[in-house]
């Protein structure tokens, strides 16, 4: 009786131990994952420093290069407290309202700086902007997710149908700035109708744009993923945040971000005269990015976690709504404004939308990748981005 009793208690003990190896080997991912988002979040936060750096820069007549990449620094965080917000709010608010806030403050970064530009009167830092974010979400942070997701793991697959409906977006996106190049150059006289081109080509595609928003978030939301799962919030860092805080920091961000964007073009033009670089180069490559930097460490943490198809949809989606929605927001802006502008895109500009397209069809839609795949994305961004240098 008591070799049984021992038998027994040496099971119990066996199994203990077992449960306490497996919930510490959970507790040691969990510590892992947790700590990843915490280094992302603090890298951003560090660059809250640089915030009042510009403003003080130009008060203390320090050169305008030194304010403009400062701008430059202070927006990045500032981009990424104004996404985290509206993903936060968006998610409290339910699908419809959700949908909408994200429709609304999605971009609102991106929209904020070409809206400064535009007003200051730099069209093509504006257009390049566009062509700029378009390209960075489809190469870059698509394919930075692919490659960082691949290292990790030998194959990861996504929903084939949502990828698909976004990279057919951004074709229309491509044909939307293509049309207007090509009546440019081979209809006669055609500066005399090109403005009303692009209102009717932006009417069209603000149309589109909350048609794609009825598709994913009423009749076909199934095929798409609820972007606010536990890691998703422990990736931006909104795991303790309610509806008041980001309300708060949706506001005080985006005040920030207006006034920084006033800082920011009001020296870009002497900003790439001293470094050497074109504007068309610093609003494709730098504004672009520096809109998009936190969106971007996003999408790579979830292809980290196994989760292409949150990934797609940040940087698919986010490609989708610049193209839809900031692109006519823009041109509606300039009219309203009293300087109406076209959507006349340089050739290099509408060569990298077309290519970077053509190569998303290629890696985005087969339901499944790898991280070669990821390597040929950015090394077409790398390409296309030393032939802007060059331009």
């Amino acid at each position: 009786m008591q070799s049984k009793q021992y038998t027994l208690n040496a099971k119990q003990f066996n199994f203990q131990v077992l449960n306490f190896e497996r919930n510490k080997t959970e507790y040691l991912h969990l510590i892992c994952k947790n700590q990843m988002a915490i280094k992302a979040e603090t890298a951003l936060n560090i660059l809250l420093i640089f915030v009042p750096v510009p403003i003080i820069g130009q008060f203390c007549g320090l050169s305008p290069t030194f304010v403009f990449f400062t701008a430059c620094l202070g927006i990045i965080p500032l981009a990424g407290l104004m996404g985290k917000a509206t993903e936060h709010l968006a998610e409290r608010a339910g699908t419809a309202v959700g949908g909408l806030l994200n429709a609304t403050f999605g971009n609102a970064c991106e929209l904020i700086i070409a809206l400064a530009a535009l007003q200051a009167g730099l069209v093509d830092v504006v257009k390049a902007t566009i062509t700029g974010s378009i390209i960075g979400n489809i190469l870059l942070v698509l394919g930075a997710s692919m490659l960082a997701g691949g290292l990790k793991y030998d194959k990861q697959t996504f929903n084939r149908t949502a990828a698909t409906t976004s990279a057919t977006l951004l074709a229309l996106a491509a044909i939307s700035l293509s049309v207007p190049t090509v009546f440019h150059y081979s209809v006669i006289n055609a500066h005399l109708n090109e403005t009303k081109l692009a209102l009717a080509i932006s009417c069209v595609l603000f149309t589109t744009y909350f048609l794609s928003l009825v598709f994913s978030l009423k009749t076909h939301k199934n095929l798409y993923v609820n972007a606010f799962d536990q890691d998703a919030e422990a990736a931006m860092g909104t795991t303790h945040w309610d509806i008041k805080k980001s309300i708060s920091i949706l506001l005080v961000a985006t005040l920030l971000v207006v006034v920084l964007s006033e800082y920011l073009v009001n020296a870009v033009e002497f900003a790439a005269h001293s470094v050497g670089m074109s504007k068309i180069f610093i609003g494709v490559i730098l504004l672009a990015i520096i809109g998009n930097a936190a969106e971007h460490s996003t999408a790579v943490l979830m292809a980290l976690k196994n989760k292409m198809d949150l990934a797609i949809n940040i940087a698919l989606g986010s490609g989708a709504q610049i193209a839809l929605f900031v692109a006519p927001i823009i041109v509606f802006s300039s009219f309203l404004m009293g300087m109406p502008i076209n959507l006349c895109f340089s050739e290099i500009e509408i060569l990298a939308v077309v290519v970077s397209v053509i190569i998303l069809s290629f890696v985005a839609t087969d339901g499944e990748c790898n991280w070669l795949e990821g390597v040929q994305l950015i090394a077409v961004y790398l390409i296309l981005g030393a032939a802007f240098y060059f331009a």
